[in-house]
């Protein structure tokens, strides 16, 4: 494909241009800001790679501040729709492209092949609230507060919503609500199947797939902007509940509307209680998926929350038998969101808004699993604080993969980034584009992770530190020769400088963020 036109809108006050590259048939092909100098702009028109065939350059200056356009400027319905994916507990390692040969994940395989996956997201305070808190607000919880001094979002910043409907675009929400509020009052115009608390005067106790008790989704029930309840639906999960999030997702796409839309959908999949789903009896033997690799009966100390809700799903000591049932129904679970996931991007599809939709897929975090020993999130370890993140969309390169260290904060500017929407000043998370475009290797030499006042994290390219403060314990793992976190080397002195650096680094993080562990 042919790109026509480049119109570059310069601003001298802020030292930045804005770029839109254009096609033969003036549908965009990229909209970002970058820095005022041609380098810049000629990376962002070669970012299109064998599309590139011939390009004509309309500069607009503009002294005054201010963005400048053309007579073709884009309209707002020419900017891409935004769908961001969000699954609920699922380990890094359960995409078959991504590595698994046992799971079934065909739509998130194409993802992968058509877009660009991040491998070393992370979610640095791995609870559910908490992670979702730095998706909606761009920044961790030591800014946002949620996790760390409040469950409560701090009101002076400025939600992604919010953002998004300040630039023109529609701003819609499918699916498990868990923050405070509703969506309608943290930047949402409009929710779908939305699943949250308020149907405990419906509630019956149930089991779980294995026939155990639920903990989870008690009394979780659909209901609308409004508060009406739809206990007909069913109270609590149900194990077909993701078609209903997908039904929903669906009903938004096929709109008729002028402007773009950022449609923001949340599944339960695969959170407790573990539920077979409909047609997935027998989809995978328990006999035949192997044990994650650092699987242990149980975690050699107590990391926090040893009394946790997560940590009494399965009885101690964890056995191979219990922990390979879990899995055979988490990856049905999986797999039969992957089944409606497909079902959304169909849908696309039809209403010909594919080739103009960044899609984004996550989740809030990862799960133990038995892995070390644990059953729950509430860790650092890889399995748990990691986060599957793939790109597709305009401009995003195909069949890549990034190891670039980020956090699920970054989606915000990233998408911002893309869209070419003003990143808010209030947000902390920094833009991916270079990383998706190849120009930067990594955006962070050290990510931070903490949870609650039990345990705090710094991982390099290389190295992670584990402190848990209330026991007074440190696990050091050198994640290049030991991914699956098997050996601590922090209890010899053949790595005392590593420790020491990534020590006195994890302590200077903390005092920077304002940690109530080093400030009280």
């Amino acid at each position: 494909m042919a790109i026509m036109k480049v119109f570059v809108g310069l601003d001298y006050h802020k030292s930045v241009v804005q770029v839109c590259v254009l096609d033969e048939e003036g549908k965009v092909l990229a909209n970002r800001k970058c820095e005022n100098d041609v380098g810049e702009i000629v990376k962002t028109v070669r970012w299109h790679g064998d599309r590139v065939f011939a390009a004509n350059v309309g500069i607009c200056l503009l002294a005054t501040g201010g963005w400048a356009w053309g007579a073709e400027q884009q309209p707002p319905d020419q900017r891409p729709n935004v769908l961001l994916l969000v699954s609920d507990d699922q380990r890094p390692d359960t995409i078959r492209a991504l590595g698994n040969p046992i799971i079934h994940t065909p739509h998130l395989d194409s993802l992968v092949r058509e877009g660009t996956a991040f491998t070393r997201a992370i979610a640095p305070n791995p609870i559910c609230v908490p992670s979702r808190a730095e998706i909606m607000t761009g920044c961790d919880g030591f800014r946002n507060h949620v996790g760390v001094s409040s469950n409560r979002m701090n009101p002076e910043l400025m939600r992604w919503a919010d953002c998004m409907r300040q630039a023109g675009y529609h701003a819609w929400y499918v699916g498990k609500w868990m923050n405070d509020g509703r969506p309608t009052t943290q930047g949402y115009e409009e929710s779908d199947g939305l699943f949250a608390e308020g149907g405990a005067p419906w509630w019956v106790d149930q089991v779980d797939y294995h026939g155990r008790p639920v903990t989870g989704y008690r009394g979780w029930v659909f209901q609308g902007d409004k508060g009406i309840k739809f206990p007909e639906k069913g109270v609590g999960l149900t194990p077909g509940i993701d078609k209903e999030f997908a039904d929903a997702a669906i009903r938004f796409i096929r709109r008729k509307w002028e402007t773009p839309f950022f449609l923001h959908v949340n599944f339960t999949a695969p959170h407790d209680p573990l539920l077979m789903p409909p047609g997935y009896e027998g989809k995978y033997d328990p006999e035949k998926i192997p044990l994650p690799p650092n699987f242990l009966p149980r975690h050699a100390f107590d990391h926090g929350n040893f009394e946790g809700r997560d940590e009494k799903l399965l009885p101690w000591p964890r056995t191979p038998k219990d922990v390979r049932e879990d899995l055979a129904v988490y990856y049905a679970v999986i797999s039969y969101m992957d089944e409606q996931l497909g079902r959304i991007l169909a849908a696309l599809e039809a209403t010909g808004q594919a080739d103009n939709t960044i899609v984004i897929f996550t989740s809030d975090q990862g799960l133990a699993m038995g892995s070390h020993g644990l059953r729950g999130k509430q860790n650092m370890y890889e399995h748990t604080v990691g986060a599957p993140l793939i790109f597709r969309g305009p401009g995003i390169p195909k069949g890549q993969r990034r190891d670039a260290q980020c956090y699920l904060r970054d989606l915000y500017p990233t998408v911002c980034d893309l869209a070419g929407i003003e990143i808010p000043a209030t947000v902390q998370g920094r833009r991916l584009g270079p990383v998706l475009r190849g120009e930067v290797d990594s955006i962070y030499p050290a990510v931070f992770g903490h949870f609650a006042d039990a345990q705090r994290m710094i991982r390099t390219d290389r190295w992670k530190l584990i402190h848990y403060p209330k026991v007074e314990k440190y696990q050091l793992f050198d994640l290049a020769n030991d991914p699956y976190e098997l050996e601590n080397l922090a209890v010899g002195p053949c790595r005392a400088t590593v420790f020491a650096e990534l020590r006195a680094k994890l302590e200077a993080w903390q005092k920077e963020v304002g940690d109530p562990l080093v400030t009280e």
